[in-house]
């Protein structure tokens, strides 16, 4: 399918799917999604003959903190058959969830953790989502744009108690200059 007949799909697919918007980019095709149709859409593009993006290559996130809906899920699939390229969107809000895509593309899985992990977004009936990057006790998720530069806590090994310490981290701030007007900040 080349990409002329994969927009003439699309815009029959938006009449059957409710889609936001289809965004176009040097032969990139997006299409933004309500999270509520996420699970029968992707059913719909993994099975349909003229589509087949039976290849889940990633998901990644990306943080927006002054949107109401603060993290966008990326999913990049791949058509062997048709050689063709699709990314799906979703918006979702910090406190809310969306649904796990591993048991129709058992590449989620893994790629679930990493954005939960990440960002804090939360899969829903995903079987094991648990952190995969950070250690076990960390606290927050690193990629969020609030998220402190150097953590919270501080791990340091002690000579004098022969162990592990896990202490609260605190950084002097009155030796920092900051150039409001130099691009380099």
């Amino acid at each position: 399918m080349d990409y002329k007949l994969t927009i003439k799909f699309l815009q029959r697919f938006k009449k059957i799917v409710p889609i936001y918007k289809i965004q176009i980019f040097s032969n990139e095709i997006s299409i933004f999604l309500n999270k509520k149709f996420l699970l029968n859409t992707l059913t719909f593009l993994k099975n349909n003959l003229l589509s087949q993006f039976k290849i889940l290559t990633s998901i990644s996130g990306v943080d927006y903190p002054e949107r109401s809906n603060r993290f966008e899920v990326v999913y990049d699939f791949l058509s062997l058959k048709f050689n063709n390229r699709l990314r799906v969107k979703l918006f979702v809000h910090e406190l809310s969830f969306t649904d796990t895509i591993h048991l129709l593309y058992p590449a989620a899985n893994w790629y679930e953790c990493e954005v939960w992990d990440m960002y804090g977004v939360f899969f829903k009936d995903h079987s094991n989502l648990r952190r995969i990057l950070t250690d076990y006790g960390f606290e927050g998720h690193p990629l969020r744009k609030d998220f402190p530069l150097s953590g919270f806590i501080e791990v340091k090994y002690s000579d004098l108690r022969k162990r592990v310490l896990n202490e609260p981290l605190e950084l002097a701030q009155e030796y920092r200059t900051f150039d409001f007007f130099s691009p380099w900040v």
